[in-house]
């Protein structure tokens, strides 16, 4: 039933509609966002189709040595698979050729990012079943925190009260299009709490921006003067919002301004994204998993989130 070969530039169109119909696609899947970084990774993306040519599943990935992954640029990169046609009954055909095809290539590992159930349109893990009866194991698992916006936003009491703090102190929140205003704030975060940067650049942030203006936003909180004092960049995808930076001045966290920035965040999203289920704060783990920041769990949990995991499977060929 399928056939496979690697992508190639002159499949870009062709790619970018088969993600947007699928039953787990997501924006960052598409190759204006797989490509920006494309100098720092070997792309090795499959193409699954049927004897007649018809695209039937496509694999995000790239290679490094005798190993695919898929992929390390993304947050995730399972196989995107269409609403219609490939049940769950056909994945183990699908890895079978896949892994042949691989084999064949000289790769001997699969690194496989599953692409978390909070960014299905419709329910998506037969990859996983497939993945299991040719004997992967998990390589790592990540917690994410994460709101259902179905339900009541289950914030404690802390939250509250720096919520009703921030709003008596005269913090305001809107969505802001001027990342300079915002990446001072993140990058002196970053190195102070965690001797780190940002994975992307401020360029390269405005570059995706520009490339997906409705899928990439930034939202800020303001002190009374009017000054930036926290941050938060969220991109935007069917079923999920994900918070991909988290930021606060030292004067934001004084004024508490996050609690009120993330209500306003939902507030808005469920009024004016009525078909997004989730709100994803982002994992909590260093070391690969091994390691739980316990204080990011408890602020995440005293701000509505909820565990989900994101996992990591590693496939000897």
């Amino acid at each position: 039933m399928f056939l496979i070969r690697k992508y190639t530039p002159q499949d870009k169109q062709r790619w970018d509609e088969f993600v947007a119909g699928a039953r787990n696609g997501t924006f960052l899947l598409r190759r204006d966002y797989m490509d920006y970084h494309s100098d720092r990774f070997t792309d090795h993306s499959l193409v699954a189709t049927d004897p007649s040519g018809n695209w039937m599943a496509l694999l995000p990935a790239n290679i490094r040595q005798d190993t695919l992954y898929s992929h390390q640029g993304l947050t995730y990169g399972g196989w995107l698979l269409p609403v219609k046609g490939v049940e769950a009954s056909d994945m183990q055909e699908l890895w079978n050729e896949a892994i042949a095809f691989l084999r064949q290539g000289g790769i001997r590992h699969i690194i496989y990012k599953a692409i978390p159930h909070i960014y299905h349109r419709y329910p998506s893990e037969d990859d996983l079943y497939g993945l299991w009866m040719n004997g992967a194991r998990m390589d790592c698992v990540q917690i994410s925190e994460t709101i259902d916006l179905r339900e009541d936003i289950l914030y404690n009491e802390n939250t509250k009260r720096g919520i009703k703090s921030a709003m008596r102190s005269g913090v305001t929140c809107r969505e802001n299009e001027r990342l300079e205003d915002f990446w001072p704030i993140l990058e002196t975060t970053l190195q102070e709490r965690h001797q780190t940067s940002p994975v992307h650049t401020m360029e390269e942030m405005q570059l995706l921006r520009d490339r997906f203006p409705a899928n990439i936003r930034l939202w800020s909180a303001f002190n009374s003067e009017g000054l930036p004092v926290a941050g938060v960049v969220t991109y935007h995808t069917d079923v999920c919002v994900h918070a991909q930076y988290i930021a606060a001045s030292d004067e934001g966290r004084q004024l508490k301004a996050l609690p009120l920035l993330f209500q306003h965040i939902t507030t808005q999203i469920k009024e004016k994204e009525p078909r997004v289920r989730f709100f994803d704060f982002g994992t909590c783990n260093e070391d690969h998993g091994r390691v739980l920041n316990a204080g990011l769990v408890h602020q995440k949990t005293g701000l509505g989130g909820r565990p989900v995991n994101y996992i990591t499977y590693s496939l000897d060929l």
